[in-house]
């Protein structure tokens, strides 16, 4: 598991990002036992071999337009692959609707000289690693009104979402939906699940972490996350057979293996592996112009949609102004207005946390936020915050997460910056 982990990383963050080998494992990898694993980079064949204690290399490869693949030894990367076709839209337009940089806008209810603060709060000073913000990125209006990076990181960095991605996938149902090719509501089309009691699970119930399956989320010890992340060639397949152990929409439990159970369903939908890879962009990434983002493939070429998408902080912060306007990108309907209420409404037993792959803070997890607040959100601390009322998108990215990083405080501290 750990030297799984540190080969993954080091391959996602050297050839995604160009970060150095000691900045991965001052950053990324510093993590207690992740930090065991020794490292070595092949730039020229672009693969990372990891080893603890010179026990069990693992080898992680990078692959242009896939990105890092962990791989068993087994493994056959002579073969030819896939990989998805690229679109850049060049629209002259300047952030968020193209590429160019944003205009300054000057909102008179803004308190800037508070907005500053609250936002450099988030940040360590010199020397300290408490906070470990890597990037901050707020719009008001659609206008970038805030916007700050951590040393050695900008604009142009990619920064690894984790379950970040699981907001994108469930995104993809939506956008089938309002294409008249999926109902969410159907029994899910899992063969193994038709002649059981799982037969009565349907995709909403998949989307909402309610299905009633076993799974174990734990990344501290050997669990189901971990094998499926560190082991599994298909990771598509790891929570199929499990046995149900609640009823389908009355038992919450958030799973990993749920939501690449729904990229395998996604996968399903096209008659080939190629329009499955393309879809993914075509129909959402680029087409909303986040061109930085990459969503990671496992060994048998399914998209990681748990936890293995990456974009710069704009990108991150374009997905979340897609939500904000309920589908609606620079005049076209990506997906149905009501999908974002769909997402955004809380499931059956999770008290308020939960919504459709995205969280929530309907049960008042950060008191002093707006409860209609909704947020995809990823180990160490992702976020992409929605705030409907306010017209408001917050992104930061970092190595801490709640409660030792205070997101009430930066939540709630620049909501007060806007004179609300």
């Amino acid at each position: 598991m750990i030297t799984g982990f540190s080969s993954k990383s080091v391959t996602s963050g050297h050839f995604l990002d160009n970060r150095s080998l000691e900045t991965i494992e001052q950053g990324d990898n510093d993590i207690d036992k992740i930090d065991w694993a020794t490292n070595e980079i092949n730039d020229a064949e672009r693969f990372v071999t990891s080893k603890v204690y010179g026990l069990k290399e693992r080898k992680a490869i990078y692959r242009e337009g896939l990105g890092a693949t962990l791989i068993n030894d087994d493994f056959d990367f002579s073969k030819p692959y896939n990989v998805p076709k690229r679109t850049k839209i060049n629209t002259n337009l300047p952030f968020p609707y193209g590429n160019l940089e944003p205009k300054d806008t000057v909102f008179s209810n803004i308190d800037y000289v508070k907005l500053k603060a609250v936002v450099e709060n988030a940040f360590d000073k010199k020397g300290q690693k408490d906070k470990r913000t890597r990037s901050v990125i707020v719009i008001y209006k659609n206008k970038i009104i805030a916007e700050k990076y951590a040393d050695g990181f900008n604009k142009n960095s990619r920064i690894l979402g984790w379950s970040m991605t699981k907001s994108i996938t469930g995104t993809l149902f939506g956008i089938l939906q309002k294409q008249g090719k999926f109902d969410i509501m159907k029994p899910a089309p899992i063969a193994e699940w038709k002649n059981d009691e799982r037969s009565k699970i349907t995709t909403n119930d998949l989307l909402h972490m309610n299905s009633g399956l076993e799974w174990e989320e734990d990344y501290g010890k050997i669990s189901d996350v971990t094998k499926m992340l560190f082991i599994e060639e298909d990771m598509t397949k790891s929570q199929i057979n499990k046995p149900l152990i609640g009823k389908p929409n009355n038992t919450w439990n958030y799973s990993s293996g749920t939501t690449n159970l729904l990229s395998g369903i996604l996968r399903k939908q096209f008659k080939t592996h190629q329009e499955y890879l393309d879809f993914w962009y075509s129909n959402l990434l680029d087409k909303t112009g986040m061109n930085s983002a990459i969503v990671e493939t496992d060994m048998a070429g399914n998209f990681v949609g748990s936890s293995y998408g990456w974009a710069t902080t704009r990108d991150w912060a374009k997905f979340g102004l897609l939500y904000l306007h309920k589908g609606n990108w620079n005049g076209e309907q990506i997906f149905d207005e009501s999908w974002a209420k769909y997402v955004s409404t809380p499931t059956n037993t999770s008290d308020g946390q939960y919504g459709a792959q995205f969280w929530l803070n309907a049960g008042g997890r950060f008191p002093n936020a707006p409860k209609d607040m909704f947020y995809a959100s990823g180990y160490q601390g992702q976020m992409v915050a929605i705030f409907p009322s306010h017209d408001l998108v917050i992104v930061r990215m970092g190595l801490k997460e709640d409660p030792e990083f205070d997101f009430n405080g930066l939540l709630s501290g620049i909501v007060r910056s806007l004179g609300k």
